[in-house]
């Protein structure tokens, strides 16, 4: 029996090294074309009494980080649309990187995306705004504009809804480019706030690291991307990888006081075609005022 034993030893490290490779090869599998494939809808109540009445019950439909070409192929697009207008939303907006630096985009790519994108619906408005993948594009503009989405872009609208008070959205495209004085993008908003003293004020924006450039706290509601809240999780762990201007703030919740910053998972991939324990998914927000 005792001749037998480094055999048995041998065996026995085999059979776990085999096991381990199966383990490493699934995951990697599992991570690749399981994981980044579906659409979550992830459902928020915001409840903040300084949304006017005419308000009550607004629901904004946030996407993010479609990375279009990488793993959200033309089939995801069509799911997109379709789970996204099921949910009939006041407000759509996508907070960056509805393109991919890396992808080689035919003719028929962007004029399918063109049309899907078209078929999304909202009541009151839909908004986009450039992310740093999207600010590497040329055809991003072409894209948005025969989409019919509102590039909110480094802008704002003041939006009514059948009553004297309104509330206000803006946008602040990609930080990552321009002069790097951030407060700038925002301060035209800031002052339309302070002239008009719209109680509820909407901010979308791509790298919520930024944040803290400005004075966010005369916005009640800031939308943001970029993170994936970490594209590749574990369990008890949270954020394995994170891009830079997503360091601080990158989970899918920050109670700021006076502000509500939500950060999107988003849809697709970047740099790497993984998400592990964090599905693509799309945040609906309900805001009531009690």
């Amino acid at each position: 029996m005792e001749k037998n034993t480094p055999k048995r030893k041998v065996r026995l490290w085999l059979k776990l090294f085999i096991l381990l490779i199966f383990f490493v090869v699934g995951t990697l599998l599992y991570s690749r074309f399981i994981s980044t494939s579906g659409l979550k809808t992830k459902e928020y109540l915001i409840i903040n009494k300084q949304l006017p009445n005419s308000f009550y019950g607004l629901k904004i439909a946030h996407l993010s980080d479609i990375h279009y070409g990488q793993t959200t192929n033309r089939k995801e697009i069509k799911r997109i649309v379709k789970q996204v207008n099921e949910t009939k939303p006041d407000i759509i907006v996508i907070t960056g990187d509805l393109l991919d630096r890396d992808v080689q985009y035919t003719k028929e790519d962007l004029d399918f995306l063109e049309k899907e994108l078209s078929k999304l619906e909202a009541s009151l408005g839909r908004y986009i705004i450039m992310g740093n993948h999207d600010n590497t594009r040329s055809e991003y503009h072409t894209v948005i504009s025969n989409t019919g989405f509102t590039n909110l872009d480094d802008s704002y609208q003041i939006l009514y809804n059948g009553a004297q008070e309104p509330i206000l959205i803006a946008g602040a495209s990609t930080g990552q480019y321009g002069n790097g004085n951030f407060e700038q993008k925002v301060e035209d908003a800031l002052a339309k706030i302070e002239e008009m003293q719209t109680q509820y004020n909407i901010l979308i924006m791509h790298e919520p690291d930024y944040i803290e450039d400005f004075d966010y706290s005369k916005f009640q509601l800031i939308l943001a991307g970029h993170s994936h809240n970490g594209q590749v999780r574990l369990p008890f762990v949270g954020a394995l990888i994170l891009p830079p201007h997503a360091k601080k703030y990158y989970d899918n919740y920050y109670d700021l006081k006076n502000t509500d910053l939500y950060i999107s998972s988003g849809i697709g991939t970047s740099n790497i075609k993984f998400r592990f324990f964090n599905r693509p998914s799309f945040n609906l927000y309900r805001i009531v005022n009690q």
